[in-house]
């Protein structure tokens, strides 16, 4: 057995609708209030979902420059590669919203195909765009509501703290209502380290953060989300 999820890139995984209300402890009523920015999305499905229901959400990635069956294939090539390694780690997780390691990747295979299969019409009507932390090609206050999941904090060990400051600065720039970011673990199942800095930074710059509950945990200690606000400070 081993202390973390030993994998050797970022994974191009996706998560569900369902998955993001429970992972940011959000409602219905709060993404109706406007546009809805997913960002980095990877294979997530929730923006096509989301769009289902009428929800104006817009999702944006690294790799959406690429076209729709090479991003397919990605998806499935990163899906076994992190799976092949899970039972190591299966004791850190915890199961009660999935049952199991084969429900889990039934459900990553679901976000992976809904969102390939909107890929190509979506990419046309601008709901796919191509960018890259820490510089988004959006205007700023563009969108109501920013959804940030499974990249910054946990590739922490990764991603120098120099880019974890500006991409949330570059997050709130486009944003006019509030961030969230979800999880505050790395793959490692530890806190990330410089969390207390994160916060510090932020707030120096004027923004209101918080951390609020959720009702989703299946990493252990992974069940809460960083709130942030643009405040009355410098941004």
């Amino acid at each position: 057995m081993r202390d973390s999820l030993d994998i050797d890139r970022i994974a191009f995984f996706g998560r569900t609708y369902r998955e993001y209300l429970d992972m940011f402890g959000l409602n219905e009523d709060v993404l109706r209030k406007g546009r809805i920015l997913d960002c980095p999305a990877g294979a997530s499905s929730f923006t096509v979902e989301a769009r289902a229901k009428g929800i104006n959400a817009t999702a944006t990635d690294i790799l959406y420059g690429l076209d729709a069956d090479t991003l397919l294939q990605k998806g499935r090539k990163d899906i076994g590669h992190v799976f092949e390694k899970f039972d190591e780690v299966a004791h850190l997780y915890v199961w009660n919203y999935y049952k199991s390691k084969d429900e889990v990747m039934a459900v990553r295979t679901k976000a992976l195909e809904l969102f390939t299969a909107d890929f190509s019409a979506g990419k046309e009507e601008d709901r796919y765009v191509r960018a890259e932390l820490p510089h988004l090609s959006f205007p700023d206050k563009a969108f109501d509501v920013v959804l940030s999941s499974n990249f910054l904090f946990l590739y922490g060990d990764r991603l120098d703290l120099d880019f974890h400051k500006a991409s949330l600065m570059e997050l709130l720039r486009v944003c006019s209502g509030e961030v969230r970011l979800f999880p505050l673990i790395g793959l490692d199942f530890k806190p990330y380290p410089y969390l207390d800095d994160v916060v510090e930074f932020l707030h120096n710059e004027g923004v209101m953060v918080e951390t609020i509950g959720v009702p989703f945990e299946f990493q252990k200690g992974a069940n809460r989300v960083l709130r942030l606000r643009n405040g009355q400070g410098k941004v």
